[in-house]
Protein backbone atom coordinates (compact mmCIF):
# COMPACT_ATOMS: atom_id res chain seq x y z
CA UNK A 1 0.00 0.00 0.00
CA UNK A 2 1.22 3.48 -0.54
CA UNK A 3 -0.39 6.74 0.32
CA UNK A 4 -0.20 9.70 -1.98
CA UNK A 5 -1.52 13.15 -1.78
CA UNK A 6 -5.25 12.69 -2.30
CA UNK A 7 -4.58 9.86 -3.57
CA UNK A 8 -3.80 6.04 -2.21
CA UNK A 9 -2.56 3.51 -4.27
CA UNK A 10 -1.98 -0.77 -4.43
CA UNK A 11 0.49 -2.48 -5.83
CA UNK A 12 2.36 -5.95 -5.68
CA UNK A 13 5.91 -4.17 -6.03
CA UNK A 14 7.24 -0.97 -4.54
CA UNK A 15 8.90 -0.38 -7.77
CA UNK A 16 5.70 0.45 -9.43
CA UNK A 17 4.91 2.93 -7.22
CA UNK A 18 8.14 5.13 -6.88
CA UNK A 19 7.17 7.51 -9.59
CA UNK A 20 4.11 8.64 -7.53
CA UNK A 21 5.34 7.92 -3.82
CA UNK A 22 7.77 6.60 -0.99
CA UNK A 23 5.75 6.57 1.42
CA UNK A 24 4.15 2.94 2.33
CA UNK A 25 2.85 0.30 4.79
CA UNK A 26 3.03 -3.56 4.00
CA UNK A 27 -0.13 -5.46 4.73
CA UNK A 28 0.40 -8.94 6.63
CA UNK A 29 -1.27 -12.05 5.95
CA UNK A 30 -4.45 -12.32 5.88
CA UNK A 31 -4.98 -8.34 6.28
CA UNK A 32 -8.07 -6.92 4.52
CA UNK A 33 -7.70 -3.30 3.48
CA UNK A 34 -10.50 -0.89 2.37
CA UNK A 35 -9.09 2.13 0.20
CA UNK A 36 -10.40 5.59 -0.81
CA UNK A 37 -9.17 8.47 -2.42
CA UNK A 38 -8.65 10.06 1.16
CA UNK A 39 -8.44 7.25 3.75
CA UNK A 40 -7.44 3.53 3.97
CA UNK A 41 -8.66 0.99 6.91
CA UNK A 42 -7.11 -2.30 7.53
CA UNK A 43 -8.40 -5.11 9.05
CA UNK A 44 -6.30 -7.80 10.31
CA UNK A 45 -7.55 -11.93 9.88
CA UNK A 46 -9.60 -11.30 12.79
CA UNK A 47 -11.44 -8.77 11.42
CA UNK A 48 -10.42 -6.14 13.80
CA UNK A 49 -9.04 -2.58 12.26
CA UNK A 50 -5.41 -2.29 12.75
CA UNK A 51 -2.55 0.49 12.16
CA UNK A 52 0.26 -0.70 10.38
CA UNK A 53 3.62 0.55 10.83
CA UNK A 54 4.39 3.72 7.50
CA UNK A 55 7.68 3.45 6.22
CA UNK A 56 9.45 5.85 3.87
CA UNK A 57 11.51 3.68 1.18
CA UNK A 58 14.70 5.05 -0.14
CA UNK A 59 14.66 3.38 -2.64
CA UNK A 60 14.84 5.95 -5.78
CA UNK A 61 13.40 5.90 -8.88
CA UNK A 62 16.63 6.70 -10.81
CA UNK A 63 16.48 3.85 -13.94
CA UNK A 64 13.53 6.12 -15.36
CA UNK A 65 15.21 8.03 -17.74
CA UNK A 66 17.26 5.26 -20.51
CA UNK A 67 19.74 7.89 -21.21
CA UNK A 68 21.85 7.03 -23.88
CA UNK A 69 20.57 3.45 -24.14
CA UNK A 70 17.79 1.98 -26.14
CA UNK A 71 16.20 -0.07 -23.88
CA UNK A 72 16.41 -0.62 -20.00
CA UNK A 73 18.00 -3.86 -20.12
CA UNK A 74 20.81 -2.96 -22.40
CA UNK A 75 21.31 -0.01 -19.36
CA UNK A 76 20.76 -2.29 -16.94
CA UNK A 77 23.64 -4.71 -18.35
CA UNK A 78 25.91 -1.81 -18.70
CA UNK A 79 25.72 -0.38 -15.40
CA UNK A 80 26.93 -3.74 -13.63
CA UNK A 81 30.73 -2.30 -13.31
CA UNK A 82 28.83 0.33 -11.06
CA UNK A 83 25.81 -2.10 -9.47
CA UNK A 84 28.96 -4.27 -8.21
CA UNK A 85 31.22 -1.38 -6.95
CA UNK A 86 27.81 -0.05 -4.99
CA UNK A 87 27.38 -4.08 -3.64
CA UNK A 88 30.98 -3.81 -2.24
CA UNK A 89 30.74 -0.24 -1.19
CA UNK A 90 31.12 -0.35 2.91
CA UNK A 91 31.42 -4.47 3.24
CA UNK A 92 35.19 -4.86 2.55
CA UNK A 93 38.16 -3.45 5.50
CA UNK A 94 41.37 -4.04 5.65
CA UNK A 95 41.38 -6.82 2.87
CA UNK A 96 38.47 -8.73 4.84
CA UNK A 97 34.61 -9.00 4.06
CA UNK A 98 32.71 -7.09 6.77
CA UNK A 99 28.99 -8.24 7.23
CA UNK A 100 28.29 -6.63 10.28
CA UNK A 101 25.16 -4.82 9.19
CA UNK A 102 23.83 -8.66 9.68
CA UNK A 103 23.72 -7.42 13.63
CA UNK A 104 25.59 -8.57 16.74
CA UNK A 105 24.28 -12.22 16.87
CA UNK A 106 24.61 -12.79 13.23
CA UNK A 107 28.00 -14.42 14.01
CA UNK A 108 26.98 -16.93 16.70
CA UNK A 109 24.36 -18.54 14.26
CA UNK A 110 26.82 -18.27 10.99
CA UNK A 111 29.38 -20.27 12.77
CA UNK A 112 26.86 -23.17 14.07
CA UNK A 113 25.89 -23.65 10.37
CA UNK A 114 26.45 -27.36 8.77
CA UNK A 115 24.46 -26.98 6.10
CA UNK A 116 23.19 -24.23 3.34
CA UNK A 117 19.68 -24.93 1.84
CA UNK A 118 19.19 -22.59 -0.80
CA UNK A 119 15.38 -21.88 -2.18
CA UNK A 120 14.68 -19.47 -5.54
CA UNK A 121 13.25 -18.96 -8.55
CA UNK A 122 14.37 -18.46 -11.67
CA UNK A 123 17.12 -16.16 -12.19
CA UNK A 124 18.15 -16.23 -8.79
CA UNK A 125 17.57 -19.93 -8.47
CA UNK A 126 20.61 -19.98 -11.18
CA UNK A 127 23.02 -17.48 -9.06
CA UNK A 128 22.37 -20.15 -6.12
CA UNK A 129 23.57 -23.06 -8.04
CA UNK A 130 26.54 -21.06 -8.31
CA UNK A 131 27.13 -20.19 -4.89
CA UNK A 132 26.59 -24.04 -4.17
CA UNK A 133 30.42 -24.57 -5.78
CA UNK A 134 31.51 -21.62 -3.80
CA UNK A 135 30.12 -22.96 -0.26
CA UNK A 136 31.35 -26.19 -0.45
CA UNK A 137 34.94 -25.72 -2.57
CA UNK A 138 35.46 -22.86 -0.47
CA UNK A 139 33.93 -22.45 2.96
CA UNK A 140 33.90 -26.19 3.20
CA UNK A 141 30.07 -26.39 3.77
CA UNK A 142 27.27 -28.64 1.80
CA UNK A 143 25.03 -27.19 0.25
CA UNK A 144 21.55 -27.85 -1.63
CA UNK A 145 19.82 -25.50 -4.08
CA UNK A 146 16.41 -26.27 -4.71
CA UNK A 147 13.60 -24.41 -7.12
CA UNK A 148 10.93 -22.61 -4.57
CA UNK A 149 7.80 -23.94 -6.29
CA UNK A 150 9.13 -27.86 -5.93
CA UNK A 151 10.66 -27.22 -2.10
CA UNK A 152 7.37 -25.89 -0.41
CA UNK A 153 5.35 -29.09 -2.09
CA UNK A 154 7.69 -31.91 -1.32
CA UNK A 155 8.69 -33.39 2.49
CA UNK A 156 12.04 -32.92 2.83
CA UNK A 157 14.36 -33.90 5.44
CA UNK A 158 16.21 -31.14 7.21
CA UNK A 159 20.20 -31.43 8.27
CA UNK A 160 21.58 -30.37 11.78
CA UNK A 161 21.96 -26.72 11.97
CA UNK A 162 20.62 -25.95 8.39
CA UNK A 163 20.59 -22.62 7.11
CA UNK A 164 18.02 -21.32 5.17
CA UNK A 165 18.92 -18.60 2.48
CA UNK A 166 16.38 -17.44 0.11
CA UNK A 167 17.29 -15.06 -3.07
CA UNK A 168 14.59 -12.68 -4.77
CA UNK A 169 15.23 -9.44 -6.30
CA UNK A 170 12.26 -8.02 -5.68
CA UNK A 171 11.71 -9.85 -2.16
CA UNK A 172 7.76 -10.35 -2.82
CA UNK A 173 8.31 -13.47 -5.22
CA UNK A 174 5.22 -15.93 -3.84
CA UNK A 175 7.09 -19.32 -4.23
CA UNK A 176 10.00 -18.13 -2.44
CA UNK A 177 7.94 -16.05 0.46
CA UNK A 178 5.70 -19.57 0.69
CA UNK A 179 9.10 -21.67 1.05
CA UNK A 180 10.22 -19.26 3.93
CA UNK A 181 7.29 -19.60 5.89
CA UNK A 182 7.60 -23.21 5.53
CA UNK A 183 11.14 -23.64 6.80
CA UNK A 184 10.04 -21.78 10.06
CA UNK A 185 8.10 -24.49 10.46
CA UNK A 186 10.64 -27.30 9.90
CA UNK A 187 13.17 -25.85 12.15
CA UNK A 188 15.94 -24.74 10.26
CA UNK A 189 18.46 -23.19 12.45
CA UNK A 190 17.61 -19.62 10.78
CA UNK A 191 16.50 -17.61 7.66
CA UNK A 192 19.20 -15.11 5.68
CA UNK A 193 17.63 -13.49 2.30
CA UNK A 194 19.35 -11.91 0.01
CA UNK A 195 17.44 -9.28 -1.99
CA UNK A 196 17.21 -6.26 -4.02
CA UNK A 197 14.58 -3.94 -2.20
CA UNK A 198 14.87 -3.40 1.36
CA UNK A 199 11.37 -3.82 3.37
CA UNK A 200 10.48 -6.18 1.22
CA UNK A 201 8.70 -9.15 2.36
CA UNK A 202 11.57 -11.58 2.19
CA UNK A 203 13.62 -8.89 4.07
CA UNK A 204 10.79 -8.55 6.95
CA UNK A 205 10.20 -12.09 7.22
CA UNK A 206 13.78 -13.51 7.46
CA UNK A 207 16.19 -13.45 10.90
CA UNK A 208 18.94 -12.12 8.72
CA UNK A 209 19.25 -10.33 5.23
CA UNK A 210 21.97 -9.14 2.87
CA UNK A 211 20.70 -6.46 0.19
CA UNK A 212 22.21 -6.24 -3.25
CA UNK A 213 22.47 -2.44 -4.57
CA UNK A 214 21.72 -2.75 -7.98
CA UNK A 215 19.76 -0.08 -7.91
CA UNK A 216 16.52 -0.03 -9.58
CA UNK A 217 15.91 -3.10 -11.97
CA UNK A 218 12.87 -2.46 -14.96
CA UNK A 219 13.77 -4.88 -17.66
CA UNK A 220 11.74 -7.80 -16.62
CA UNK A 221 15.24 -10.35 -17.93
CA UNK A 222 17.12 -9.88 -14.40
CA UNK A 223 20.74 -8.75 -15.24
CA UNK A 224 22.55 -6.90 -12.57
CA UNK A 225 20.48 -8.05 -9.81
CA UNK A 226 21.70 -11.46 -10.89
CA UNK A 227 25.31 -10.31 -10.72
CA UNK A 228 25.00 -8.27 -7.35
CA UNK A 229 23.39 -11.46 -5.75
CA UNK A 230 26.50 -13.88 -6.91
CA UNK A 231 28.32 -10.37 -5.58
CA UNK A 232 26.77 -10.40 -1.83
CA UNK A 233 26.93 -14.82 -2.14
CA UNK A 234 30.56 -14.69 -2.78
CA UNK A 235 31.47 -11.91 0.33
CA UNK A 236 29.34 -14.44 2.32
CA UNK A 237 31.13 -17.48 1.04
CA UNK A 238 34.56 -15.59 2.11
CA UNK A 239 32.69 -14.83 5.93
CA UNK A 240 31.34 -18.45 5.95
CA UNK A 241 35.37 -19.62 5.27
CA UNK A 242 36.85 -17.79 7.55
CA UNK A 243 34.05 -18.73 10.75
CA UNK A 244 34.95 -22.39 9.80
CA UNK A 245 38.59 -21.75 9.97
CA UNK A 246 39.44 -22.62 6.50
CA UNK A 247 42.90 -21.10 5.39
CA UNK A 248 43.00 -17.09 4.71
CA UNK A 249 44.43 -16.70 1.31
CA UNK A 250 40.61 -18.19 0.39
CA UNK A 251 39.33 -15.10 2.10
CA UNK A 252 42.70 -12.79 0.00
CA UNK A 253 41.64 -14.26 -3.17
CA UNK A 254 37.90 -13.79 -3.24
CA UNK A 255 38.78 -10.28 -1.64
CA UNK A 256 40.77 -9.73 -4.58
CA UNK A 257 38.94 -10.80 -7.37
CA UNK A 258 35.70 -9.01 -6.22
CA UNK A 259 37.83 -5.88 -6.07
CA UNK A 260 39.30 -6.34 -9.66
CA UNK A 261 35.82 -7.21 -10.88
CA UNK A 262 34.14 -4.06 -12.51
CA UNK A 263 37.24 -3.16 -14.23
CA UNK A 264 37.01 -6.68 -15.43
CA UNK A 265 33.80 -6.06 -16.87
CA UNK A 266 34.57 -2.72 -18.42
CA UNK A 267 36.94 -4.28 -20.00
CA UNK A 268 34.54 -7.08 -21.59
CA UNK A 269 31.88 -4.50 -22.27
CA UNK A 270 34.27 -2.86 -25.01
CA UNK A 271 33.40 -6.38 -26.94
CA UNK A 272 29.98 -5.36 -27.26
CA UNK A 273 30.03 -4.68 -31.18
CA UNK A 274 31.85 -7.53 -31.57
CA UNK A 275 29.07 -9.35 -30.29
CA UNK A 276 26.28 -7.67 -31.85
CA UNK A 277 27.87 -8.63 -35.37
CA UNK A 278 27.86 -12.39 -34.35
CA UNK A 279 24.46 -12.12 -32.96
CA UNK A 280 23.60 -11.26 -36.84
CA UNK A 281 23.56 -15.28 -37.33
CA UNK A 282 21.13 -16.40 -34.48
CA UNK A 283 18.29 -14.28 -35.95
CA UNK A 284 17.10 -16.88 -38.39
CA UNK A 285 17.60 -19.79 -35.82
CA UNK A 286 14.61 -21.36 -33.41
CA UNK A 287 17.14 -23.02 -31.06
CA UNK A 288 20.08 -22.99 -28.91
CA UNK A 289 22.63 -24.97 -26.98
CA UNK A 290 24.93 -23.42 -24.56
CA UNK A 291 27.66 -25.57 -22.73
CA UNK A 292 29.80 -25.01 -19.75
CA UNK A 293 31.62 -27.12 -16.67
CA UNK A 294 31.92 -26.65 -12.77
CA UNK A 295 30.39 -23.59 -11.74
CA UNK A 296 30.09 -22.57 -15.80
CA UNK A 297 27.27 -25.17 -16.13
CA UNK A 298 24.61 -22.35 -13.72
CA UNK A 299 25.81 -19.63 -16.50
CA UNK A 300 25.21 -21.92 -19.67
CA UNK A 301 21.81 -22.20 -17.70
CA UNK A 302 21.52 -18.43 -17.45
CA UNK A 303 22.16 -17.62 -20.92
CA UNK A 304 20.02 -20.09 -22.34
CA UNK A 305 17.66 -18.70 -19.75
CA UNK A 306 18.34 -15.10 -21.03
CA UNK A 307 18.23 -16.19 -24.51
CA UNK A 308 14.35 -17.74 -24.49
CA UNK A 309 13.33 -15.01 -22.53
CA UNK A 310 13.96 -12.06 -24.50
CA UNK A 311 14.55 -13.63 -27.97
CA UNK A 312 11.58 -16.07 -27.93
CA UNK A 313 14.35 -18.76 -29.07
CA UNK A 314 14.42 -21.75 -27.53
CA UNK A 315 17.65 -23.07 -25.69
CA UNK A 316 18.73 -25.26 -23.54
CA UNK A 317 21.77 -25.79 -21.31
CA UNK A 318 23.90 -28.43 -20.11
CA UNK A 319 26.60 -29.56 -18.45
CA UNK A 320 29.53 -29.95 -21.21
CA UNK A 321 30.35 -33.41 -20.33
CA UNK A 322 26.85 -34.93 -20.60
CA UNK A 323 26.81 -34.02 -24.44
CA UNK A 324 27.54 -37.74 -25.29
CA UNK A 325 24.15 -38.81 -22.52
CA UNK A 326 21.96 -36.91 -25.29
CA UNK A 327 22.50 -33.76 -26.77
CA UNK A 328 24.72 -34.31 -28.77
CA UNK A 329 21.96 -35.95 -31.40
CA UNK A 330 20.88 -32.44 -31.65
CA UNK A 331 23.92 -31.35 -33.35
CA UNK A 332 24.04 -30.39 -36.79
CA UNK A 333 24.73 -27.11 -39.12
CA UNK A 334 21.59 -25.24 -37.85
CA UNK A 335 21.95 -25.76 -34.41
CA UNK A 336 24.54 -23.52 -32.67
CA UNK A 337 26.58 -23.95 -29.32
CA UNK A 338 27.34 -21.41 -26.91
CA UNK A 339 30.19 -22.06 -24.82
CA UNK A 340 31.75 -20.78 -21.61
CA UNK A 341 35.37 -21.17 -21.38
CA UNK A 342 37.44 -20.01 -18.80
CA UNK A 343 40.99 -21.34 -18.72
CA UNK A 344 40.83 -23.18 -15.41
CA UNK A 345 41.37 -26.96 -14.64
CA UNK A 346 38.56 -27.94 -16.71
CA UNK A 347 39.49 -26.19 -19.85
CA UNK A 348 40.65 -29.50 -21.73
CA UNK A 349 37.98 -31.48 -20.80
CA UNK A 350 36.10 -28.95 -22.58
CA UNK A 351 38.31 -28.32 -25.39
CA UNK A 352 37.32 -32.15 -25.83
CA UNK A 353 33.94 -31.68 -25.90
CA UNK A 354 34.17 -28.48 -27.95
CA UNK A 355 35.90 -30.84 -30.48
CA UNK A 356 33.03 -33.58 -30.26
CA UNK A 357 30.51 -30.56 -31.54
CA UNK A 358 32.75 -29.73 -34.17
CA UNK A 359 33.62 -33.00 -35.85
CA UNK A 360 29.08 -32.93 -36.10
CA UNK A 361 29.00 -29.90 -38.06
CA UNK A 362 27.43 -27.54 -35.29
CA UNK A 363 28.59 -23.78 -35.08
CA UNK A 364 30.16 -22.81 -32.13
CA UNK A 365 30.68 -19.19 -30.34
CA UNK A 366 33.36 -19.75 -27.83
CA UNK A 367 33.52 -16.97 -25.30
CA UNK A 368 36.97 -17.94 -23.90
CA UNK A 369 39.93 -16.85 -21.53
CA UNK A 370 42.58 -14.98 -24.09
CA UNK A 371 44.70 -17.38 -22.47
CA UNK A 372 43.04 -20.52 -23.68
CA UNK A 373 44.48 -21.12 -26.38
CA UNK A 374 41.71 -21.55 -28.94
CA UNK A 375 42.17 -20.85 -32.69
CA UNK A 376 39.11 -19.74 -34.75
CA UNK A 377 37.66 -21.43 -38.21
CA UNK A 378 34.66 -21.61 -40.24
CA UNK A 379 32.53 -22.75 -37.65
CA UNK A 380 34.26 -22.06 -34.47
CA UNK A 381 34.05 -17.81 -33.71
CA UNK A 382 36.42 -17.18 -30.99
CA UNK A 383 35.32 -14.32 -28.26
CA UNK A 384 38.01 -13.62 -26.62
CA UNK A 385 37.92 -12.19 -22.71
CA UNK A 386 40.76 -10.83 -20.84
CA UNK A 387 41.59 -12.79 -17.95
CA UNK A 388 40.07 -13.37 -14.82
CA UNK A 389 40.67 -14.67 -10.72
CA UNK A 390 39.01 -18.34 -10.81
CA UNK A 391 36.88 -17.03 -7.74
CA UNK A 392 34.90 -14.23 -10.23
CA UNK A 393 35.01 -15.76 -13.35
CA UNK A 394 31.40 -16.98 -12.74
CA UNK A 395 30.02 -13.72 -12.32
CA UNK A 396 32.16 -12.00 -15.11
CA UNK A 397 31.10 -14.61 -17.35
CA UNK A 398 27.77 -13.63 -17.58
CA UNK A 399 27.49 -10.56 -19.23
CA UNK A 400 28.71 -11.21 -22.57
CA UNK A 401 25.94 -13.83 -22.46
CA UNK A 402 23.52 -10.81 -21.66
CA UNK A 403 24.73 -8.72 -24.24
CA UNK A 404 24.09 -11.70 -26.70
CA UNK A 405 20.46 -12.55 -25.97
CA UNK A 406 19.76 -8.30 -26.31
CA UNK A 407 21.27 -8.02 -29.57
CA UNK A 408 19.11 -11.39 -30.87
CA UNK A 409 16.22 -9.84 -29.44
CA UNK A 410 17.25 -6.66 -30.80
CA UNK A 411 17.32 -7.82 -34.25
CA UNK A 412 14.58 -10.35 -33.79
CA UNK A 413 12.18 -7.09 -32.82
CA UNK A 414 11.12 -8.91 -29.83
CA UNK A 415 10.38 -6.61 -26.67
CA UNK A 416 13.42 -6.43 -25.26
CA UNK A 417 12.26 -4.61 -21.84
CA UNK A 418 8.38 -6.27 -21.25
CA UNK A 419 8.83 -9.77 -23.16
CA UNK A 420 5.48 -11.38 -23.61
CA UNK A 421 3.61 -13.16 -20.66
CA UNK A 422 6.07 -12.57 -18.29
CA UNK A 423 6.18 -9.97 -15.37
CA UNK A 424 8.84 -8.46 -13.50
CA UNK A 425 7.70 -9.24 -9.99
CA UNK A 426 6.08 -13.12 -9.64
CA UNK A 427 3.75 -12.14 -6.87
CA UNK A 428 1.21 -15.26 -7.84
CA UNK A 429 2.42 -19.33 -7.69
Amino acid sequence: MAWGWGENFIASDQLALLPVTRRFIFLEEGDIAEVTRRSVVIFDKSGAEVKRQEIESNLQYDAGDKGIYRHYMQKEIFEQPNAIKNTLTGRISHGEVDLSELGPNANEMLAQVEHIQIVACGTSYNSGMVSRYWFEALAGVPCDVEIASEFRYRKSAVRRNSLMITLSQSGETADTLAALRLSKELGYLGSLAICNVPGSSLVRESDLALMTKAGTEIGVASTKAFTTQLTVLLMLVAKLARLKGQDASIEHDIVHGLQALPNRIEQMLSQDKRIEQLAERFSDKHHALFLGRGDQYPIAMEGALKLKEISYIHAEAYAAGELKHGPLALIDAEMPVIVVAPNNELLEKLKSNIEEVRARGGELYVFADGEAGFNGSDNMHIIEMPHVEETIAPIFYTVPLQLLAYHVALIKGTDVDQPRNLAKSVTVE
